[in-house]
């Protein structure tokens, strides 16, 4: 994959993801006003009284009307990343206004897949940040790579954390999280529930994790398991209504595909 198709197919996947994001917390709007059971006066007790500049700059930006006009932004900058790419002054922006939101809701509002879009946010503001200084190129290199790196990191470290748990061996966990599902408590006769079957899925995700860094190996090799990626996370969203987790992983599947094309002869 080229450089530029990988970049690109990042911007449009990102755009997507925030998109989606962003009209989430527009919708909630109405429970984050002053009085409802979002109300920042419960986050901003997480501040240090001593951090007095701190607090000035988070009250202004979480006023109801400021943080509402701060989603605006961020869904044009969002619709931006998709119709013209990411310029340094877009990733900034998008960079700082993820990080506000993520002080907003405590650190993360949906678990993963919020560092997953800190993540490759990141990437883009690093390669835009470095491109600006020497040169576009090198910048799409730095941030592909970041994201890569990040990216098979989190599929490895979960993929062991399940080798290591008995639970997840035995297949016993899988039926137990769907049970929690849009679909849930799975029924006697659901093919998930048959200890056999539980067991096989529970070693194929574990293999696909655990093995992830040899998506890098070759071009075949990462097209295998970014296919088996989209798979897995459209599985999540259509058991357990997680969208955010489909796009924000997806949205990094393009620099693991052009990292593993990546000639390592030249210095």
């Amino acid at each position: 994959m080229s450089i530029l198709l990988a970049a690109r197919l990042v911007e449009i996947l990102l755009g997507i993801s925030l998109i989606i994001q962003t009209a989430e917390y527009l919708k909630l709007l109405e429970y984050s006003k002053v009085g409802g059971v979002w109300d920042w006066k419960f986050q901003r007790a997480d501040v240090p009284a001593s951090q007095i500049w701190v607090l000035q700059v988070l009250d202004f930006f979480f006023t109801p009307e400021n943080y509402k006009l701060l989603l605006v932004f961020r869904f044009v900058f969002a619709l931006s990343l998709i119709f013209s790419g990411v310029s340094i002054y877009t990733a900034w922006a998008l960079l700082l206004s993820n990080l506000l939101i993520l002080i907003r809701w405590r650190g993360a509002f949906n678990g993963g897949s919020d560092f997953m879009t800190l993540v490759v946010t990141c990437g883009l503001t690093l390669g835009q940040t470095w491109g600006y200084f020497d040169g576009q190129a090198m910048g799409w290199v730095a941030a592909l790579w970041y994201i890569s790196i990040h990216s098979i990191s989190s599929y490895f470290m979960s993929g062991w954390v399940k080798l290591l748990n008995g639970a997840w061996r035995r297949g016993i966990s899988m039926p137990v999280f769907l049970d929690t599902g849009v679909y849930g408590p799975l029924k006697d006769q659901s093919i998930f529930a048959h200890p056999v079957v539980a067991r096989l899925c529970s070693w194929s995700f574990i293999l696909w994790e655990a093995c992830m860094p040899l998506a890098l190996t070759s071009y075949p090799a990462a097209m295998f398991f970014c296919s088996i990626a989209v798979v897995f996370h459209f599985l999540v969203f259509w058991f357990f209504g997680l969208n955010r987790f489909f796009w924000a992983w997806i949205s990094s599947l393009p620099a693991i595909l052009y990292c593993s094309t990546w000639n390592w002869s030249v210095s």
